[in-house]
């Protein structure tokens, strides 16, 4: 059963009067939402080096850690890259292709900022994401755990939010009604999956139309 705990609004301690949150729950993707997309800003930059297609490379990726089970913690980081490389002619040691990757993951400090403010609202705060191992690293680099009440990752979930029945899956684990929830991700078909589990969705496109339509949900939360 997932725990909101209550909170007092002290309008002076977050700049802004708001009105009560209609939501218990957020959900948010990490790469592309909480932080910036360093999986695609990475392949980009190896396609450039290389020459490629960048829409070939991305889409060479996406097949690679799928069909390896990588994305699910089925497969392993260097079938993965001996896999990508393969498939790409992209040439280079996995330590440095992963750094590519991880050194484009910045994280976005306004929504650390949305994190307290929801924190004192009562509103509980989540990352779903379709992560693998790296997700655990690069909370070992920014420490950003500590903002979120529960961290879902894919790789060690054994599922991805390819498959709509994770969403029914977080509504069990946190015991919140699908219409008490919003969900957050730059990824269209994920969010239209959340949607027909009757969760609240947003499609994540840049900070100020995301801020006006989470206020939807939180009054003021965007000022």
């Amino acid at each position: 059963m997932f725990i909101v705990i209550e909170a007092v609004i002290n309008c002076q301690q977050l700049d802004v009067c708001m009105r009560a949150c209609e939501i218990e729950l957020a959900v948010f993707d990490y790469g592309g939402v909480l932080a910036e997309e360093g999986f695609m800003a990475g392949l980009n930059a190896m396609a450039d080096r290389a020459g490629l297609d960048r829409d070939f490379v991305f889409q060479s990726a996406r097949e690679v850690i799928l069909s390896t089970g990588y994305l699910t913690g089925q497969g392993s980081e260097e079938v993965f890259w001996d896999q990508f490389k393969a498939a790409t002619g992209i040439k280079g040691s996995p330590n440095g292709l992963r750094q590519d990757i991880l050194s484009r993951f910045q994280l976005r400090p306004w929504m650390l900022e949305l994190m307290q403010k929801l924190q004192t609202l009562g509103v509980g705060r989540i990352i779903l994401s379709d992560q693998v191992n790296w997700l655990d690293e690069l909370e070992a680099r920014d420490s950003f755990f500590r903002y979120f009440d529960q961290v879902f990752n894919s790789y060690h979930l054994g599922k991805s939010k390819n498959d709509a029945s994770l969403f029914d899956d977080l509504l069990k684990w946190t015991g919140v009604q699908a219409h008490r929830a919003v969900f957050v991700d730059d990824h269209l078909p994920h969010v239209e999956r959340a949607i027909s589990r009757g969760i609240n969705g947003i499609y994540y496109t840049g900070r100020d139309d995301f801020l006006k339509r989470f206020a939807g949900f939180c009054p003021g939360i965007e000022d």
